[in-house]
Parts: structure tokens; sequence; C-alpha cells
């Protein structure tokens, strides 16, 4: 066990008040470090335990691409996002009902996290499973009266929604929810490169070569963010397309990344281009936004202890899993597609039916060379989508007072 590990409380609900339960789950906020589960009810499964943490966490459940008996892939992912996202307290009601095999679960997930642990027992009598399983842990047992104290008289009952007294202050600019955003960054994504040899330069920052992505708004960040935190429990999808949002990079630069090019915050990361058939290798500035999720694609790699590419491969080995840029569709991000044409707008009469509305368009993902040193030595296929915007004319423009 980690020195200095806080040890489990166990917190007696002895008479299982309502009060009581009311106030863990409003103490649940995962921004402030905070987190409650209460336990998919009818099953003593280990995996559908993951799932309700990484249910807590805002994450899509359940993970469908690992073998059906195997336990360790989705605890190691839970870890993962547990550590990123800077998860401190873990509050778990109906402890009682946990078997001993769960219980143990959530104790390794203490070991691994070093998260302060609160199992919350709603009878007269602890279990047998649960006096057992903290029979070799530190554990302090604390009256629900005093580790759960009642609402005060003043504060607003979170059982009930609440009716905001004025009007709701509405975001800056168009609503994002719901549409499908066209990132100039993932213009150069798409990519027919072969491998590349592992590079273990320390590479100047993207600053120093003149090399300017796209930025995104703050208000499409926002929701650029949003979506990759929700639409997937595969922290290496996340960290990914991430990546390629903020350093407008190719597959191919992608899958040059390893543990060793993320700083230890995520801070900065290093692609690499040894072969110089781009913009050489360039160390990049992570933005805060997405920190998180490299630092979750980090943390799983260190869990299960590998080497593969950080942002390419599944270190668990996941089968079925989407590509890329099937998983940009699937959040609805995708590069500037081609100009709609124009309609032509036909009169209808008595005998000529509406024609329905077409279906959404196929997203079309170009082979760009725009980054290339020499764009005659990659075989281009725009297919009408415009160019990305010019990294040197952004310099350019930045230069000028």
């Amino acid at each position: 066990m980690p020195a200095g590990l806080p040890p489990v409380t166990l917190v007696w609900d002895r008479f299982d008040d309502l009060p009581h339960t009311l106030t863990a789950l409003e103490a649940h906020d995962p921004d402030q470090g905070r987190i409650t589960l209460h336990p998919t009810p009818g099953t003593d499964s280990l995996t559908a335990l993951a799932w309700d943490i990484l249910a807590a966490l805002g994450k899509p459940p359940p993970l469908t691409c690992y073998r059906l008996h195997d336990t360790d892939a989705p605890w190691a992912i839970t870890a993962a996002w547990t550590l990123a996202s800077g998860i401190t307290h873990l509050t778990v009601l109906r402890a009682h009902l946990l078997t001993t095999a769960r219980l143990n679960a959530l104790l390794t997930l203490r070991d691994r996290t070093g998260l302060r642990l609160a199992l919350v027992c709603h009878q007269r009598r602890i279990p047998t499973a649960l006096e057992r399983a903290l029979r070799t842990v530190p554990h302090r047992i604390a009256d629900a009266t005093a580790a759960l104290p009642a609402p005060a008289p003043g504060r607003p009952d979170t059982s009930a929604p609440t009716v905001p007294a004025g009007p709701v202050p509405s975001l800056p600019g168009p609503s994002l929810v719901g549409r499908w955003l066209n990132l100039p960054a993932l213009t150069t994504l798409a990519a027919i490169d072969g491998e590349e040899p592992r590079c273990r330069c320390t590479a100047p920052t993207a600053e120093q070569r003149g090399f300017y992505p796209p930025v995104l708004p703050a208000l499409t960040a926002a929701e650029v963010a949003h979506r990759l935190r929700t639409a997937t429990a595969h922290p290496h999808l996340a960290a990914a397309l991430a990546t390629a949002c903020f350093t407008a990079a190719s597959m191919t630069q992608l899958d040059t990344a390893h543990l060793t090019d993320l700083a230890p915050s995520a801070e900065t990361i290093t692609l690499h281009d040894s072969l110089g058939q781009r913009q050489y290798c360039l160390q990049h500035l992570v933005p805060t936004w997405a920190r998180p999720l490299l630092l979750a694609a980090a943390y799983l790699q260190r869990l299960t202890r590998t080497d593969l590419p950080l942002l390419t491969e599944d270190p668990l080995s996941g089968s079925g899993l989407p590509g890329l840029t099937a998983f940009a569709e699937i959040c609805k991000l995708r590069p500037p597609q081609p100009p709609h044409p124009k309609r032509v707008r036909a009169r209808v009469g008595k005998d000529r039916p509406r024609r329905p509305s077409p279906s959404e368009p196929t997203t079309i993902w170009p082979l760009c060379s725009a980054h290339y040193h020499f764009r005659w030595a990659m075989p281009e296929q725009m297919d009408g989508c415009p160019q990305p915007p010019d990294h040197t004319r952004q310099r350019r423009a930045r230069a000028t007072p």
C-alpha cells in the first residue's frame, strides 16, 4: 500500500435515513474532485461496477470491445480516468449490498489512485463481507449523522428541480450543441504516409519552427472538449482526436507520439517527423481543455506497463474500436466540406409531388498536402474541400502590428 494513503471511512447509516442519502448525492461534483456512486441494483458484476464509476465521470459505458469476463480492462480505464480527472473523493452508497469481490475492486482502485474512499452502510448491522474486506485495511467508522449531516433549513432541496428567479444568461454566439463542427485542423488528418522509425530527439517548439496550426475559438473549443469527454471511455481515442484538433497533425504524425513525448503534467507533446516530409519534429503546447484527455491516455499506459504509441493504439488490445475518422464523425467533427450546390427552385404543380429532402451527405476526408515540404510528392485529393489556413500566412499576420 502506498505511503500516506488515507484510511477508508465506513459511514454507518443505521436507520437508512433519506436526508443522509440526499446529502451524499448532493456532494457529487466531479469538477471539484468528488463523485458519489449508487451501484446498479440487481447485479454483482465487477465490470458493471466499473461502468457505474465511468458513468459517474460522464463517460458512456459499456465497453464492449473487450472479452466478456475480462475485468482488468474496464478497471484500468476507470483508474486512468479517475487520475486524469483529478478525483480525490469517492462515496459509495449501498455498500452493505456489495460482494467481497466488488469491495476488493474498490479497494484496489483506492490503492491505484489514492482516493479517499467512503463506504455507506444503510442497515443496523455491518455485514460480514464488509467487515472481512476492511479487516486488513486501515479504516474508521463514522456515524452518518456526523459524516453526512442533513441539509440546513435554508438550503434548497436538490431532490426537486429549481426554477431560476431571473432569465438564464445565454452563451455568447450561436449554440453548437448537436451541430457539425467543421475544423480546418482536421483537413490534414487523413494521410497515406508510411510508418516512420521511432525518434527520441528533443524537438523545438512549433513557434520556433514557424508553424502555427489553426486556433479554435473559445466557444468551439469548449464544445469540442465536452464532446470528446462524453463520446467515449477509451482514453487513446479521445486523446488522439484532441491532439489532431490543436496540432493539425496527420495520423502518421500522431502515431509517432509515445509516453516519453508527453510532459509529466501534459503541458506539451512532441510529434516527430524524422524523415522530414512535413514540418520536422515539433513540440506543441497542449491547451487546458485537452490536458485531462492526454493524461488519461498516459495513466492507462503506466497502469498497463506498455510502451505502445500513446495516441493510436489501445494498450488493452481492444477489438472493434472505431477508426479515428469514424470516431470524429461520431463526435460530429469533420474538416470543412465542399460548398453546397445552389438549389434550383422548381414549381410544384398538382401532378408533380414534392421530392423528399436528401439525407445527410457522407463526410469527405480529403488527402491534403498543405503541410508537406514538397507538395508535388504527395498525391492530393481534396474532392472540393477548401484548403486549410496557411501556417506561414498566420505567422505573418501575427507579426504584423
